[in-house]
C-alpha cells in the first residue's frame, strides 16, 4: 500500500478540524481529507469562501457535507464553538489542525510594536485558542494535533522579524508540548513548510488579500499546495514530529 494510500486510510471516517480553511493549505487539507472520508469541521473567517469550499467538497459524493463554522482564531470563544459544532455534527474530535496565519513583513523601522501584536494574535494566541479549546476532546479520543508552523520559525530573515518571531514561538511551544501531551495519549506534529502556494505572499501586514499581487518568490522554489498537503498528512498519519516541507 503507498504512504498516500495509508494517510487516507488513517483519515478515513475520522472527525478533523481545520482552522484557516478557506484558501491555500488549509483548503487543500478540507479538499484531500473529504477525498480520503474524513468528516470535516472548517473553520475561517470567510463564510462566503467556506461555503464554496464545503460544496465542492459535497460534490465528491463520498463524504458527508462539512461542517463550517464562521471563526476568527484572535476572539475568545470563536473556537471553542468551533469545536462544540464539530463535535455536536460528528460526536467526536480526532484530529486538529491548528492552521490559521498570515505574515506581517518589513523592516524593523517601519514596523510599531502595534504590529508586532497583531502578528502574535493569530500565529500564536491563535494557535494556543485552538489547542485550549480542543484538548479536552482530543484527549478523549487519544487524537492528532497539527501545528503549521514554518520554516521562518528555524531562520529569520531580514524584512520578517515578526512572522519569524511568531513561527519560532510555535516551534518552542510544540517542543514543549510533545512530551507533555504524549503522556495523555496525544500526538503532535509541527508543519514547517517552505515557499508552499498560498495567498500569504499576497495579503498584506493587516490581513487583506491582495488578488493582483504578484507572488514575490520564483515558482521553481515554491512547492505546489496538492503536494505539501500530501506530505502533511503523511506526516500526521505516521505521528511524526516534525515535517519540514520545502522544495
Amino acid at each position: 500500500m503507498s504512504r498516500m494510500s495509508n494517510a487516507h486510510s488513517f483519515f478515513r471516517d475520522k472527525s478533523v478540524l481545520i482552522t484557516g480553511a478557506s484558501s491555500g493549505i488549509g483548503e487543500e487539507l478540507a479538499w484531500q481529507l473529504g477525498q480520503a472520508g474524513a468528516k470535516l469541521t472548517l473553520a475561517a473567517r470567510r463564510k462566503d469562501r467556506l461555503e464554496g469550499v464545503a460544496q465542492k467538497i459535497a460534490e465528491l459524493g463520498g463524504s458527508s457535507r462539512p461542517v463550517i463554522v464562521e471563526c476568527d482564531v484572535t476572539r475568545d470563544g470563536d473556537l471553542e464553538r468551533a469545536v462544540a459544532e464539530g463535535v455536536r455534527a460528528w460526536g467526536k474530535l480526532d484530529v486538529v489542525f491548528a492552521n490559521a496565519g498570515f505574515g506581517v513583513v518589513a523592516p524593523l523601522k517601519k514596523l510599531t510594536v502595534g504590529d508586532y501584536r497583531r502578528q502574535l494574535e493569530t500565529n500564536v494566541f491563535g494557535v494556543l485558542r485552538t489547542i485550549y479549546a480542543s484538548l479536552p476532546e482530543l484527549e478523549k479520543s487519544l487524537g492528532n494535533l497539527a501545528i503549521i508552523g514554518s520554516v521562518a520559525g528555524w531562520i529569520a530573515t531580514p524584512g520578517a522579524s515578526p512572522y519569524s518571531m511568531s513561527k519560532f514561538a510555535l516551534r518552542a511551544l510544540a517542543n514543549a508540548i510533545t512530551p507533555e501531551l504524549r503522556a495523555f495519549g496525544i500526538k503532535v506534529t509541527l508543519i514547517s513548510p517552505g515557499f508552499v502556494a498560498s495567498e500569504i505572499r499576497i495579503t498584506d501586514n493587516h490581513g487583506k488579500l491582495h488578488t493582483g499581487s504578484k507572488d514575490p518568490i520564483p515558482p521553481r522554489m515554491v512547492v505546489s499546495t496538492p503536494d505539501a498537503v500530501r506530505e502533511i498528512l503523511g506526516a500526521v498519519a505516521r505521528g511524526k514530529r516534525e515535517q519540514i516541507v520545502t522544495r
